[in-house]
């Protein structure tokens, strides 16, 4: 088994959707545009998710603090 550090996984899905939650509840769904050592993330084509998982609000363009990222997972 192989063990992928998290920038690796972060390098995989440049260009594709992700889901993003914060630490303050928040999730997102968006595309990965970038991200830099610390985490930092500018997501592209961004929807905020509502409680049943269903688009709550488009936020367009946004950037992301990595301190306030609590997981990446890849939609």
């Amino acid at each position: 088994m192989q063990t992928e550090r998290p920038f690796d996984l972060l390098n995989k899905v440049i260009g594709q959707q992700v889901l993003v939650r914060l630490k303050n509840g928040i999730r997102v769904r968006g595309k990965v545009s970038s991200f830099d050592a610390h985490m930092n993330m500018v997501l592209e084509d961004v929807d905020e998710l509502g409680d049943n998982g269903d688009s709550k609000a488009k936020l367009g363009t946004i950037l992301l603090r990595g301190g306030n990222i609590l997981f990446v997972s890849p939609v």
